[in-house]
């Protein structure tokens, strides 16, 4: 009798498998935190959720997909004013407005890209750079929305979607019930997030960002065509920035360009939580933002001295961990929570 084997690939891992059900067990009590939390803690978690939800992104385009951006800023402050002068100008609901900040981020991102593009490394990185203070410069002449002043939404803009529900519900004021609001928003946006980067780094586009990311050349040797893998990426993440930038000033309320568009808010502290975390992995962000956000809490009050630390810090993860702190857990452990590596496993065929 001869015997034949078939082979089926694998992602998931012991660890990934017991992950899951600790995710579903903490989105659980994470909408519910609401209930029974304090105010300042509900924008603090807002202030993490958003924040992870910027380092994904950029995760995807520099950790897998190679593309090292220090402009996402652009498409933080596009999605924010998209937000405003949808809510200002047209008197659209904020919370509708949402889906207008990520495209009007995606559709400047078409020409960033066809510009871009055409730059390698370093040379790619302040081509993003120019680009966000070139939009940042524009949007400062937009005297409908304050010009360079900046406004905040109208009285009548902050009784979005939700609010006088919550409100009543729990028994909060007007500004108490935005925050919780805003709050379920940022944790329904970071989990559609890493949840669709997961999803899209499982298919067979996310295998071809990975071979697009380690050798562009092999990559297009084997059929993988490279541009349009760079072009997703860029778009996506580009329409997610702005999601979630037009997300952090609803919150916030008030607006301007020098904050929307701030290089060290939007780009420098992202870089960061990623490099910190762990780059071109899922993990990464999500270790990065809680260790910056520990650092932030600690430090914030030494002025100039946070920035060292959290560039020291920056430095000494860099020489002694380039994989990041998840990689030197991984490394030690084997742990893998969100798994993308595929394995092949027999299985005996009569």
């Amino acid at each position: 009798m001869i015997q034949t084997h078939t082979y089926t690939v694998q992602t998931r891992t012991p660890a990934s498998q017991l992950a899951a059900i600790g995710a579903a067990i903490l989105l659980i009590v994470a909408v519910a935190v609401p209930l029974f939390a304090s105010r300042s803690l509900i924008q603090d978690l807002f202030f993490i959720l958003t924040m992870l939800t910027l380092a994904q992104f950029w995760n995807l385009l520099a950790g897998y997909g190679g593309l090292v951006s220090v402009g996402q800023q652009a498409f933080v402050g596009l999605g924010a004013y998209a937000l405003f002068g949808a809510a200002i100008l047209w008197g659209m609901d904020p919370v509708a407005a949402l889906m207008l900040s990520g495209i009007a981020a995606a559709v400047v991102a078409v020409p960033t890209a066809f510009f871009a593009f055409r730059l390698q490394g370093a040379y790619f990185a302040i081509g993003t750079w120019v680009v966000a203070e070139v939009v940042r410069l524009s949007v400062a002449q937009w005297k409908a929305v304050g010009g360079g002043t900046g406004t905040s939404l109208p009285p009548d803009a902050r009784d979005f979607w939700g609010v006088a529900t919550v409100e009543s519900l729990f028994d909060v004021r007007a500004s108490a019930a935005r925050d919780i609001v805003t709050y379920w928003l940022a944790l329904a946006l970071a989990v559609v997030t890493v949840g669709g980067i997961y999803w899209l780094l499982r298919t067979k586009r996310g295998l071809a960002l990975a071979a697009v990311r380690d050798n562009i050349e092999a990559a297009k040797s084997v059929g993988v065509d490279a541009g349009r893998m760079k072009w997703l990426v860029f778009i996506v993440s580009a329409f997610g920035t702005g999601v979630a930038g037009g997300l952090i000033y609803l919150q916030k309320a008030r607006i301007s360009p020098d904050a929307a568009f701030s290089v060290t808010d939007w780009t420098a502290y992202v870089i960061f939580i990623v490099v910190i975390g762990g780059i071109g992995t899922i993990e990464g962000p999500i270790i990065g933002v809680l260790v910056f956000f520990a650092l932030q809490s600690l430090l914030a009050d030494f002025g100039s001295w946070y920035l060292m630390v959290l560039g020291g810090l920056g430095i000494l993860v860099m020489l002694f961990a380039p994989r990041g702190l998840w990689g030197l857990i991984s490394n030690k452990t084997g742990l893998q929570l969100f798994p993308i590596r595929r394995r092949l496993y027999p299985t005996p065929k009569k």
